[in-house]
C-alpha cells in the first residue's frame, strides 16, 4: 500500500510533543510491515536539520495558488532516520515556515491552511497518487476538505484519508479569509453548519471541525479517550459533530517506538538492562543521584517528565514534590512551563529547594536527561486533568518505573491498578490509578506505591516486573491502522 502522511511534526527533526514521536513511530512501523510511507512536512527554519539526511532541491518550481495568485515554493527531499521525507519551503514574504518556532504565531491557522494546499499542490503536480493519505491534528484538517471540494476533480478521486486527532483542545479557528486563500471560496456553502462553521461561533471556520466532517475515517489515539471526547467536555465542543460520524469514529491507542525507548539498547543511560536483569537498573539510579547531585540514601526516586501547563494538572505535580519528600521519598523534575504564571511558580519553587538534597527540578527539556530519569527513577507520577493517550506511562513501564497516572483517556486504557483493578488478575496489573483531581486522590496513591516500595520491597519488584512485560510497541496500532486504511479503501 502507498501511504503519504501529511503532518506540522516528525520526530526527531520537528518535535514540539508527542505529535512528532507518533508520526514517526507509525510510520516506521507501517514501513516495516512491507508499505511505501512517505511524508510531507513544512519546511521550519528552525528544524533538526542534522536529523536529515540526503537533503536536496525534489520539485523546483511548485506554484500552489493562493487568493488570486500563487505562491511559488521549492520542495525538498530527504530521509530522517530512514524516513522519506518531502519538506514544504515556500518563497513568501509571508515567511509561513521561517518564525523561529513551530506554532504560536497570530496567524497560524493562515500558515497550516497553506501547508495543507501546498501538500495538495504537490501531490497533485508530481503525480503522485497515494492510496491512502493520513493527515493529523487540527493543522492538516482542511486535507480531506481541499481533496473532496477541488482536487478530487483534477485527477485525485480514488485518495481515501484518515484523519487522527491528537489533541481536541486546539481545533485551528479562522475566518472567511481562508476559503478566499485556499480557493475554496463559498463562504455560505461552508459556514454551513453541517460543514465547517464552528460549533459554537457562527462566524468561524473550524479546521479540526472540517477534518472530521470530510476525511473517510477519523480516530483519537486511546479507546477511551474516543468515549470521552464524545460524551465528555474535553471534545471541546465537537462532541455533537463526533456523535453525528460515530460510524467512522473511533480510537486506536499510539505505541512507543522501542527502537528508541529501550533499556536493554539505550545508550543515554549508565547501565543497560532488561526484566532478566533487573537488578541492573539500580546503577541507572546511582547515576542519576550523581549527575543531579542528589544524597545517596535508601530510598525510592519519584519523577515527572513533561510538560508544566493545566493539560498535565500542574497543581498536582507540584502536590507531588511535597508529599514524595513527607513522605520519605526523593523526587526529581524534567520539564518546561508553557505559561508565564506556571513558569515563575516552578522557578520559585526551584530556587526555595535548591538546598534539599532530596529534590531536583531542572526546569526545561533533555532528551539525553529524560532517558536517564526513566531508567533510575522507581515511580512516575502522570497526574493529568486530560492525557488522549500519553507516552510517558508507557516508556516507563517498559524502563520498570511503576507509573501513578490519574485515570483518564489513553492513561486508564493502559496502567493497571495494582490493587483495585478487579479487570485484571493480580499478576497483570502494572501501576497505580486515581480518579479525582483533589491532592487526596493523588496522595492515596502515592501512599500506597512508596509503602509498598518501603513494607514489600519483593512484591514492589514484581509489580515492576509485571510492568515491563506489557508490550506498547507500534506493533499493534500499526496492524489496526492498516485494518483502518483497508476499510475505506472499499468505501
Amino acid at each position: 500500500m502507498y501511504i503519504v502522511q501529511i503532518a506540522s511534526e516528525c520526530a526527531p527533526v520537528i518535535k514540539a510533543g508527542g505529535l512528532g514521536d507518533v508520526v514517526y513511530g507509525l510510520s516506521r512501523e507501517l514501513e516495516n510491515r512491507g508499505n511505501c510511507v512517505e511524508l510531507i512536512l513544512p519546511m521550519y527554519d528552525c528544524m533538526r536539520y542534522d536529523h536529515i539526511w540526503g537533503l536536496h532541491e525534489a520539485y523546483r518550481d511548485l506554484w500552489v495558488p493562493w487568493y488570486g495568485g500563487a505562491i511559488h515554493c521549492s520542495v525538498f527531499c530527504g530521509w530522517v532516520h530512514g524516513r522519506v521525507c518531502f519538506f514544504i519551503q515556500p518563497h513568501s514574504g509571508d515567511n509561513f515556515f521561517n518564525r523561529g518556532h513551530y506554532y504560536g504565531a497570530t496567524d497560524d491557522y493562515m500558515r497550516f491552511a497553506f501547508f495543507s494546499k501546498a501538500a495538495l499542490e504537490f501531490l497533485l503536480k508530481s503525480n503522485k497518487r497515494p492510496d491512502i493519505i493520513h493527515c493529523h491534528d487540527w493543522q492538516t484538517g482542511l486535507v480531506p476538505v481541499l481533496l473532496y471540494e477541488i482536487y478530487q476533480h483534477q485527477g485525485m478521486g480514488n485518495q481515501r484519508v484518515c484523519y487522527t486527532i491528537h489533541n481536541f483542545k486546539h481545533q485551528g479557528i479562522g475566518g472567511a479569509d481562508i476559503l478566499w486563500a485556499t480557493g475554496l471560496n463559498r463562504e455560505a456553502y461552508y459556514f454551513h453548519y453541517d460543514r465547517l462553521r464552528d460549533n459554537f461561533n457562527p462566524f468561524a471556520i473550524n479546521l479540526m471541525k472540517g477534518g472530521i466532517v470530510y476525511s473517510n475515517y477519523v480516530n483519537t489515539v486511546s479507546p477511551h479517550h474516543a468515549w470521552e471526547a464524545r460524551f465528555a467536555d474535553v471534545g471541546y465542543g465537537l462532541g455533537h459533530t463526533l456523535e453525528i460520524y460515530q460510524n467512522k469514529f473511533g480510537g486506536i491507542l499510539n505505541g512507543v517506538d522501542y527502537n528508541l525507548w529501550n533499556p536493554e539498547s539505550d545508550n543515554h543511560i549508565a547501565q543497560q538492562y532488561s526484566i532478566e536483569t533487573i537488578a541492573d537498573k539500580a546503577k541507572n539510579k546511582q547515576a542519576l543521584r550523581n549527575r543531579l547531585l542528589l544524597q545517596d540514601v535508601n530510598k525510592p526516586i519519584v519523577a515527572y517528565i513533561g510538560r508544566l501547563d493545566q493539560q498535565k494538572g500542574v497543581h498536582l505535580v507540584h502536590h507531588a514534590i511535597y508529599y514524595a519528600l513527607n513522605r520519605g521519598a526523593q523526587f526529581v523534575l524534567l520539564g518546561s512551563a508553557t505559561e508565564p504564571s506556571i513558569n515563575n511558580w516552578f522557578w520559585h519553587e526551584k530556587h526555595f529547594l535548591n538546598n534539599n538534597p532530596d529534590v531536583h527540578l531542572e526546569l526545561s527539556f533533555n532528551e539525553e536527561l529524560a532517558h536517564l530519569i526513566y531508567a533510575g527513577a522507581d515511580m512516575m507520577v502522570v497526574p493529568s486533568n486530560y492525557e488522549p493517550c500519553g507516552l510517558t506511562q508507557l516508556i516507563s513501564l517498559k524502563y520498570g518505573t511503576v507509573p501513578i497516572v490519574r485515570g483518564v483517556g489513553g492513561l486508564v486504557s493502559t496502567v493497571f491498578d495494582r490493587d483495585h483493578d478487579t479487570n485484571k488478575p493480580l499478576e497483570k496489573r502494572n501501576g497505580y490509578v486515581f480518579y479525582q483531581t483533589d491532592p487526596q486522590a493523588l496522595e492515596s496513591a502515592m501512599e500506597r506505591a512508596i509503602g509498598l516500595w518501603y513494607q514489600y520491597p519483593k512484591e514492589f519488584e514484581q509489580l515492576v516486573q509485571q510492568g515491563m512485560e506489557y508490550d506498547y510497541s507500534w506493533k499493534n496500532p500499526g496492524k489496526q491502522y492498516l485494518n483502518v486504511y483497508d476499510y475505506i479503501k472499499c468505501v
